[in-house]
């Protein structure tokens, strides 16, 4: 993700620790950032997605794991935009097509 928006011209700062949630990259000047999640962690709930597959070992264990993380993210993205920053969400599984990351990218920070 980095090198294609840093081909496509656009400069970022990564990892900003004073924002909410630590997001990927920092469009400063713009108030956005990209936020890349990975389809397990963060509970893709597309069901096109293969990434995102349900655990079946220790449901227990991972069931509310992964339903805190999707709150949190809910949280976080709040609080950016309570801040006056807004967040474009990058899935895992959406980084194969860069043609449309590219449009997506463009239409988020032009």
């Amino acid at each position: 993700m980095r090198k294609l928006v840093h081909g496509m011209g656009y400069r970022y700062r990564l990892y900003r620790k004073d924002l909410p949630g630590r997001p990927d990259l920092v469009f400063g000047p713009r108030r956005k950032v990209i936020m890349v999640h990975g389809c397990f962690w963060h509970g893709h709930d597309d069901s096109n997605c293969k990434l995102a597959r349900a655990p079946k070992s220790r449901v227990e264990f991972w069931g509310p794991k992964l339903a805190r993380n999707r709150e949190r993210d809910r949280e976080v993205e709040r609080r950016l935009n309570e801040s006056g920053w807004e967040a474009l969400i990058i899935w895992e599984c959406e980084l194969g097509d860069r043609p449309g990351l590219e449009c997506r990218v463009r239409a988020f920070l032009g």
